[in-house]
């Protein structure tokens, strides 16, 4: 049983670090999403955030976006990848209180 404990322990400190990882390169990384706005025929382009109940658009240029586009398409990877961090360690803290309880 002391080795199924240690694994256990294990994985759960493996997801916790996994997570604080995860957690601090969002911290660095922009939200929201680029609109692109077509007027007159020429397209500009926008970073859209929500802040609060508000969509807040600021204008970013004529050109392409592709560094934002970059970090927010990696923003999203990580933030499906923190769900499953999440998910581990929650169904990692229903076996442990099983063993307990």
């Amino acid at each position: 049983m002391k080795v199924l404990e240690g694994v256990l322990s294990e994985s759960r400190d493996y997801y916790i670090d996994a997570k604080k990882s995860i957690e601090g390169r969002l911290s660095s990384l922009p939200g929201g999403s680029v609109k692109e706005r077509i007027i007159k025929g020429k397209k500009y382009y926008y970073h859209q955030q929500r802040r609060g109940k508000r969509v807040i658009h600021k204008y970013i240029g004529k050109e392409k976006p592709e560094p934002l586009l970059k970090q927010i398409k990696e923003r999203k990877i990580l933030e499906v990848e923190l769900k499953k961090v999440n998910e581990a360690l929650h169904l990692l803290e229903k076996i442990g209180s099983k063993k307990h309880g």
